[in-house]
């Protein structure tokens, strides 16, 4: 149904983007940490934000300018989280007028963003002096360099392109995201920017994207606490030239399904890049007597600090699982829990209906030792399944978070 392939943000007809190091921190160089995103043509577009009461004002900006459903460029800097200042609304609109004036779009149909460090006055002269650097540079090959430059704690590029058929027509759907640290996404520091060349409504759009992001970005978690800037945008060109998804017909859910799949591929990018971290976890619950219980077990085995500083010392101490679940709020028997632990060197069963049984310590800590790891979990109760993602928890978490600002 869908195909994953070479790509990210730019792979659909009509986007090209670009990154460049702009120098919004001070001292700043090098690093790539201001891109644009641009389509030749209006496109309908969706978002949906962090939950944090404590917001950075690109949110307010970006959906005032959302509430036609349309969009045709992104504009967003790293460095700086443009957050808990007094002047942040104008600073954000100020981003979409530089973005207006080198793209020559409206600065209406503009997506701003920001991320970095809370609470630091946005210095806006290197937003303009590098925007107009731009101008004229933006291709498809510039997607990468946009994806490096949203990027701040991250230790590599997350971007992901895939095809899929709607209508008989080839989709693609591109992407790039950020997110290391302070990610526990509730949407409804982590971004993210996908395209689709796609003809799908703007109510269908933003219908698709609330549907997909709860079983993909919504399921990640890295450390606990929720950004306040958690944005996650999609642009549609529609120029696939597919019959346009107006209803929730077989094209709508095909389209549900592919853009899952796609939020799925970023989100285990952000999960397994999580600051300091050395593992990808994967939490996979099934036998669950609803999906909400599925997902209350999956979230709290993975966000348990005790079983990811396990999982970091390759210790099969699997009553850590056990904890969590019990303490998850969902509705279940402990005593049909069965727990097993799996990588690329194989399964071990650990617990059978809530109980210890005799496993290899040795053979534990093998398969334990890989940087993938998946908690597999079957309550007993019911038909149900959800997985979430998330790392280990190892010393340099701490390392980085003890002097992020300074």
């Amino acid at each position: 149904m869908y195909k994953f392939i070479d790509g990210g943000v730019t792979a659909p007809q009509g986007f090209t983007a670009q990154g460049i190091c702009a120098g919004v921190k001070p001292g700043n160089k090098t690093k790539r940490d201001l891109a644009l995103i641009y389509c030749d043509t209006l496109c309908n577009a969706a978002a949906v934000f962090t939950k944090n009461l404590v917001k950075s004002d690109t949110i307010a900006v970006t959906k005032a300018h959302l509430k036609d459903g349309k969009a045709q460029a992104v504009i967003v800097n790293s460095g700086n989280a443009n957050t808990c200042n007094a002047d942040g609304y104008e600073k954000a609109e100020k981003m979409c007028e530089i973005a207006s004036d080198v793209l020559g779009v409206n600065k209406d149909d503009v997506i701003v963003a920001s991320t970095g460090v809370i609470g630091e006055i946005l210095p806006i002269e290197p937003i303009i002096k590098g925007a107009e650097k731009m101008r004229g540079t933006l291709s498809k090959d510039g997607g990468t360099n946009a994806a490096e430059a949203i990027m701040t704690t991250d230790t590599v590029k997350k971007e992901m392109a895939m095809t899929m058929t709607l209508g008989g027509k080839k989709v693609t759907i591109g992407g790039i995201a950020k997110g290391s640290g302070m990610i526990h996404i509730n949407m409804g520091t982590m971004l993210s920017f996908v395209t689709t060349d796609a003809a799908v409504s703007a109510d269908m759009l933003e219908s698709a994207l609330r549907e997909a992001v709860e079983d993909s970005y919504n399921m990640v978690s890295v450390d606990g606490d929720t950004s306040t800037n958690d944005t996650l945008a999609i642009m549609a060109s529609g120029k696939a030239g597919n019959p346009e998804i107006t209803e929730k017909n077989d094209d709508y859910y095909t389209f549900v399904e592919g853009l899952t799949e796609a939020f799925k591929a970023l989100a285990k990018k952000l999960a397994k890049d999580g600051e300091g971290a050395s593992k990808l976890l994967i939490a996979k619950v099934q036998g669950a007597k609803t999906k909400t219980d599925a997902v209350k077990v999956s979230k709290s085995v993975i966000c348990s600090s005790l079983l990811k500083a396990a999982m970091f010392g390759a210790d099969a101490n699997w009553g850590r699982v056990l904890c969590a679940i019990g303490y998850s709020g969902a509705d279940v028997d402990v005593k049909k829990v069965d727990v097993s632990f799996k990588s690329e060197k194989g399964v071990i069963d650990v617990c059978k209906n809530g109980a210890g049984i005799p496993f290899s310590e040795e053979k534990a800590k093998e398969i334990l030792l890989e940087d993938e790891i998946e908690i597999l979990i079957t309550l007993g109760d019911g038909d149900k399944k959800a997985e979430a993602y998330g790392c280990d928890l190892t010393y340099d978490y701490v390392k980085i978070n003890g002097d992020y600002r300074t």
